[in-house]
């Protein structure tokens, strides 16, 4: 979730000018005695979690929707007037492990992170970096992590992991939720695990097993749908030219790219999938002996290939070239694969009813939780952890 609303006309100054939070002449501007060794670091290790990130977009249904995780860790452009006036908040920096739990979240997770450690696609100079900042990002990253490993804990069905679940019984309890247009609205609903729901319908959100099957099709859909027409769209139509994510470490050509890996792992039952495994969606569309099935899932494949190379071809950095034509070329291919989807997703939902496509769907539903969400989920934690352990670092 994206706050554009509230943030649009700072963040035009913001792609401009890369101006530093530390610049107020009313803030505390002491450098940080650290390395450069240590920021380029936390650096390499924000792309990895950033990547790892983007790699769960296309089921951002669950907990990462109830638990309003998605627009406390990814919402954009980033509100750096806010930020600014946290560091001169003596309160606020006094106390930043709970602060931050309610905070805007304009001013969290991996952008607000961003804004401090990068610009111009670069780390920013040890010297650039005062105590405030790094105080901040210490806390900033803590609450990533924590965010993430409360993801990885609700789609656990086993529950493997003690450490992370009592994270994820914490933020459940200490975080609010926040609406559509990122205002916090209450605190969150109590834990529960997305894992087992998904796995056993009639317990959760999904009632049969083509519905939670449908329903890895339309996370796909969903995320399709906001690289096209938001992520790239509203930049290149010159609709709102600010809309660019991932601006200061020039990565929002990878974001766009990572997004529909996502539905690749998705839709193929695996992270990391190259091919359809046996137990995936796509597997079982090819091989279930309806003709249309296997053409339409052929189709998929064939536009979701397109649409990962027609992004991969766009001109880089965005946050320079949003106004390229090869932007309208991947728009276009994104239109195509959604539009795949959606036709397959039509044909599977003449099933319903069907006890042998309700059986298979089960097996379908038990290997993506297993083998692409919480496999994601637990690479995202992991990796969100060292994220932090590295910026903690970044102080000599």
């Amino acid at each position: 979730m994206k706050d554009l609303t509230k943030m649009a006309a700072m963040a035009a100054v913001l792609i401009m000018g890369f101006a530093s939070c530390s610049s107020d002449n009313d803030a505390n501007t002491t450098v940080v005695k650290g390395s450069q060794e240590a920021l380029d670091q936390a650096c390499a290790d924000w792309k990895v979690a950033r990547a790892n990130w983007e790699n769960t977009e296309a089921f951002l249904f669950g907990a990462a929707d109830v638990y309003s995780i998605d627009p406390h860790t990814d919402t954009w452009p980033v509100a750096a007037n806010d930020l600014a006036d946290v560091l001169r908040d003596e309160k606020a920096m006094a106390d930043l492990d709970n602060f931050i739990k309610t905070a805007n979240s304009g001013i969290l997770g991996y952008h607000g992170l961003e804004y401090v450690l990068f610009r111009q696609g670069q780390p920013r100079k040890i010297d650039q970096i005062t105590n405030l900042e790094y105080n901040y990002i210490c806390a900033v990253a803590k609450d990533l992590y924590h965010a993430t490993a409360t993801l990885e804990a609700a789609w656990d069905s086993k529950e493997s992991n003690a450490e992370r679940h009592q994270i994820a019984l914490n933020y459940v309890t200490t975080h609010l939720a926040i609406d559509d247009d990122g205002n916090q609205e209450g605190v969150l609903a109590g834990f529960q695990n997305f894992g087992k729901a998904f796995k056993n319908p009639g317990t959760g959100d999904w009632e049969t097993a083509l519905d939670a099957t449908r329903e890895i099709i339309s996370g796909c859909q969903d995320i399709i749908g906001e690289v096209g027409d938001s992520k790239i769209g509203l930049p290149y139509t010159g609709e709102d030219n600010t809309y660019i994510e991932s601006p200061y470490a020039y990565n929002s050509i990878i974001d766009f790219y990572d997004n529909i890996i996502s539905c690749k792992n998705a839709l193929y039952g695996q992270m990391g999938a190259t091919t359809p495994n046996e137990k995936s969606l796509i597997y079982f569309c090819k091989n279930a002996g309806n003709a249309t099935l296997a053409a339409q899932a052929n189709n998929v494949e064939s536009k979701l290939n397109t649409a990962l190379a027609q992004i991969k071809a766009m001109k880089a950095p965005f946050a320079l070239y949003y106004a390229d034509a090869s932007c309208q070329v991947a728009i276009d291919a994104l239109g195509d694969l959604d539009e795949a989807l959606g036709a397959l997703d039509e044909t599977l939902a003449g099933y319903a009813g069907n006890a042998t496509v309700e059986a298979q769907c089960k097996v379908i539903n038990e290997n993506y939780v297993d083998y692409v969400v919480l496999a994601s989920y637990r690479t995202l934690a992991d990796n969100a952890q060292k994220l932090y352990q590295s910026i903690v670092k970044i102080k000599q």
